[in-house]
């Protein structure tokens, strides 16, 4: 969202123009919702003094300690301490939303060796830190090109440069270790800056990439996602989904973050459906438990040579397992069909908007758009004729 779309009143503070808490995520990748902006601060005297600086388009976030006479606001381009030197970066959070971060991060708000904030960004350190910001590309191609000469299992991602140039942070991503003493000493030789290595992992390189994943929406992790907890296949097995890797996978070629996002609710609903009974024992043979299906609270059960599936309610499977602990198999209910027995618009309340189409039907429609333009032909020649 571009900030001309902004309600926030815009003045000639920020960068973009925009003065106060600016929750549009356009102007600052992975931001943060500043919900305590419109409440009242507390005295001067216990005001948070440390404020979140986001560098390089939002993908890295620190906190400084504000030892100036200014007050920044978001938006703010401001010069803080660097690795031998300075660094330029935009104000993302300030005021007491800030403490919150802290107490999040399990940083502390008196720590001694916190960086502090030198001044605001000045002309000439911007013009210097634009300068060196153009060296980025140059650098990752350059990069790229000495490890693969060196021969190392190991994929330079990104190059970051500090506003001074003093230092660069070279993010890579690797399967294994890799030993890359010999290619800081390189580095360090072609480029003349202090040499970082940092290892990220595929989540985080595709959240510095960026992309559109399958939802047609941008990417989680390059939007707003910082946090990245570990997928597995179970929770596509709770939510009844297809074991496709290619379908569950997102483009870093691991499962997909949003796996995770209804997960606990389908946890929530699987509490009342019983759990000893993926088996029951009736007149035709054992059915084995195919899936549950927790938005019309029944199991399905197949049958030993059978094509069909038994749809069965809780209060069913508990009343056939019962039966069984008690050494009586009864009959099996009326079989359905494998697909789920869809409800009338009446009874379900819903209106199915996601419909399915053959290419035989395809082919019926093209067939009678051909005999319509052919049948006006001939009313047309006829008309001629007369």
């Amino acid at each position: 969202m571009a900030c001309a779309a902004c309600s926030v009143f815009k003045s000639d503070k920020g960068q973009n123009g925009v003065a106060g808490g600016c929750s549009t995520g356009g102007c600052n990748r992975l931001n943060t919702f500043d919900w305590l902006s419109h409440f009242t601060m507390p005295s001067v005297g216990n005001a948070c003094k440390v404020i979140e600086v986001s560098f390089n388009r939002g993908s890295r976030k620190d906190f400084f300690l504000n030892t100036t006479r200014y007050v920044f606001e978001k938006g703010d381009l401001v010069t803080v301490e660097g690795v031998g030197g300075f660094d330029v970066g935009e104000v993302s959070l300030t005021g007491e939303i800030v403490r919150l971060q802290l107490k999040k991060k399990g940083v502390s708000e008196h720590d001694e060796e916190m960086k502090k904030v030198l001044r605001k960004a000045s002309f000439k350190d911007l013009e210097i830190w634009k300068k060196n910001k153009a060296r980025e590309p140059e650098a990752l191609i350059r990069s790229r090109a000495i490890a693969r000469r060196m021969n190392l299992d190991m994929k330079i991602t990104e190059v970051e440069i500090q506003a001074d140039g003093k230092k660069a942070t070279f993010y890579y991503i690797a399967d294994g270790r890799v030993d890359f003493r010999e290619l800081i000493k390189v580095y360090a030789a072609e480029f003349r800056v202090k040499v970082e290595m940092r290892q990220i992992g595929s989540r985080q390189e595709a959240g510095k990439v960026g992309g559109i994943g399958s939802c047609g929406r941008e990417l989680c992790c390059s939007s707003w996602l910082t946090d990245f907890k570990s997928v597995t296949t179970a929770a596509a097995r709770y939510q009844n989904l297809s074991l496709n890797q290619s379908k569950l996978s997102g483009l870093c070629g691991r499962l997909k973050c949003c796996l995770n996002y209804e997960l606990d609710l389908y946890l929530e609903a699987l509490q009342h459906f019983p759990e000893d009974c993926d088996v029951l024992k009736l007149a035709k043979g054992e059915a084995s438990l195919v899936k549950k299906d927790i938005f019309n609270n029944v199991m399905w059960y197949a049958l030993p040579e059978s094509n069909k599936q038994l749809s069965l309610t809780i209060e069913q499977v508990k009343k056939i397992k019962a039966l069984n602990e008690q050494g009586v198999i009864p009959e099996a209910p009326e079989e359905a069909e494998p697909a789920v027995q869809k409800k009338t618009e009446k009874e379900s309340g819903a209106v199915e908007l996601v419909g399915q189409i053959s290419l035989r039907a395809l082919e019926r429609a093209e067939k009678r758009k051909k005999m319509k333009q052919k049948k006006s032909r001939r009313k047309k020649g006829n008309n001629n004729t007369d």
